[in-house]
């Protein structure tokens, strides 16, 4: 089986630095955990790898038909997404009840532009960061998560490089 690595992003606001489709080439799977923005995002991502997606507050229009919260089975670890969630120190109501009604192994999450790695119980709880123009934040983010053969996770954190740098790009 070997190492399968999955692509986790967040908050792209309608816009996709092509860095993320560079960096996710290799992986087996996408995971966008919300504020969407254009659906254009979604179909750039989908000629990468197959996408699970949860919509975002953002999300309205033809994106509000995606899910609230959404799982994916990869290489045996149940992924799960949802965009609101809180932090791992202080998940919102939301998130506790998914996390014990699903039991996921990981649960990637969105909407605070914060890149977090913690653990709820036995959940891996990741917020990519992220990744569009759109935010207080002032650099963008995405990640790799790694399932390696053992069932044990790593994780790469890809800097995109400053929100502004990027205002010029289509």
């Amino acid at each position: 089986m070997g190492r399968t690595s999955v692509g986790l992003v967040s908050d792209t606001h309608g816009w996709l630095d092509e860095q993320v489709c560079e960096v996710f080439k290799n992986v087996s799977h996408i995971v966008h955990a919300g504020d969407i923005g254009r659906e254009e995002v979604l179909h750039r991502l989908e000629e990468v790898a197959p996408v699970t997606v949860v919509r975002g507050n953002i999300d309205g229009g033809e994106l509000r038909f995606y899910p609230l919260e959404a799982s994916v089975m990869v290489a045996g670890k149940k992924i799960s997404a949802l965009h609101i969630a809180g932090s791992p120190k202080r998940p919102r109501p939301a998130a506790r009840e998914l996390i014990s009604r699903l039991r996921p192994d990981v649960l990637v999450v969105g909407h605070s532009h914060i890149p977090v790695v913690g653990k709820v119980g036995p959940t891996l709880w990741i917020n990519p960061g992220a990744a569009g123009r759109v935010g207080f934040h002032t650099e963008r983010y995405a990640a790799i998560l790694h399932i390696e053969e053992d069932g044990s996770f790593a994780m790469d954190r890809v800097v995109l490089g400053p929100r502004s740098a990027s205002l010029e790009k289509g």
